[in-house]
């Protein structure tokens, strides 16, 4: 029988006391802190603190502008002394998607990504949603608390951002949930969120983009080179698939002495995460949704495999891992 969402609630605030120290742990981006944003409201009275840590540094204008506009308060995991924290929960992610979570113990997991199989006290992976950010807005409503402005604002662009406009995989209660909080929530400040996604630095990777670009059949491949941050490869990859004529869109770059490749399609064809994982999962790690995908290899690994240092026989070996699989 499906557990109620007041089950639910009563079975996640149970693992909880009023003397413990919180640590909600993030890989910063919009449904992650929205989620954080709404599990610490959930908590607020019912524990003795809360802190809310990011493991990635932050440089996504959009990402920036949502936490200075929302009044968000992260911590830098590294700043952080872990030992101060009873109970630890990580949210919009699970321990084997970054090594910084992999090492801890958890007592909470709030994730909408395909389950992994990890355990934990407590556990809520719903991988038919298009966001966390939607199961977080059903835990405030089983727990009767109307969102601020700045939550529901935080809540309803997550939603907007992980759906795509509702463009990628979503479920009913995605769309039950936008509805809610479109109520509640500033319009205007989501859209000044949204459009912070530029910063001037970056329009030199949108120039190598369009100058090195290769399209085949609907599907469109770009390799950056070296990138301040991958997510510009996140960028370009959705401006490619703003472009009527293009099924796919798939853009890499190297970062920190690793390859990023990420993918977008348009939902109607092949499943992008089971693509990156058949092109890139042996070697290291690869997966997503049926609409957005991504890989991230070290380049040590990559030495049996091509000569990664010679960026334009790097880029003919990842068309031709992905177009092996038939994208």
């Amino acid at each position: 029988m499906p557990i109620s969402a007041l089950e639910k609630l009563r079975r996640l605030q149970s693992q909880f006391s009023g003397d413990d120290q919180v640590l909600i742990l993030i890989n910063a981006d919009p449904d992650a802190i929205a989620s954080a944003m709404a599990l610490k409201r959930l908590l607020w009275r019912k524990v003795a603190g809360v802190t809310v840590a990011n493991t990635n540094v932050i440089t996504r204008p959009d990402n920036l502008t949502m936490i200075r506009l929302l009044g968000v308060s992260l911590v830098f995991i590294d700043d952080l002394d872990l030992g101060r924290f009873s109970r630890l929960a990580l949210v919009d992610s699970q321990p084997n998607h970054n090594p910084a979570f992999s090492a801890l113990t958890f007592q909470v997991i709030l994730d909408h990504h395909p389950d992994t199989g990890i355990k934990a006290p407590f556990v809520d992976i719903r991988p038919r949603y298009g966001a966390t950010a939607t199961m977080m807005t059903e835990y405030l409503r089983a727990a009767k608390i109307k969102p601020s402005t700045k939550l529901a604002t935080g809540l309803y662009y997550a939603v907007k951002t992980d759906t795509d406009d509702f463009r990628r995989q979503a479920a009913l209660e995605d769309v039950r949930a936008f509805q809610y909080l479109f109520r509640h929530a500033n319009i205007h400040m989501a859209r000044k969120i949204e459009q912070s996604d530029l910063k001037v630095e970056f329009l030199k990777y949108f120039k190598r983009a369009f100058n090195q670009m290769r399209i085949r059949k609907g599907r469109v491949f770009v390799h950056l080179g070296p990138v301040a941050n991958p997510d510009i490869c996140v960028l370009v990859a959705d401006f490619f698939m703003r472009v009527a004529t293009i099924g796919w869109s798939i853009v890499s770059g190297t970062c920190d002495k690793k390859l990023i490749v990420v993918f977008r399609n348009d939902g109607i064809r092949k499943n992008a995460g089971n693509v990156a994982k058949k092109s890139f999962g042996t070697l290291g790690s690869a997966g997503g949704h049926k609409g957005m995908a991504r890989a991230e290899l070290g380049l040590d690994a990559l030495q049996a495999e091509v000569n990664y240092q010679d960026e334009r026989k790097l880029f003919q070996w990842i068309i031709k891992k992905i177009e092996k699989r038939a994208v």
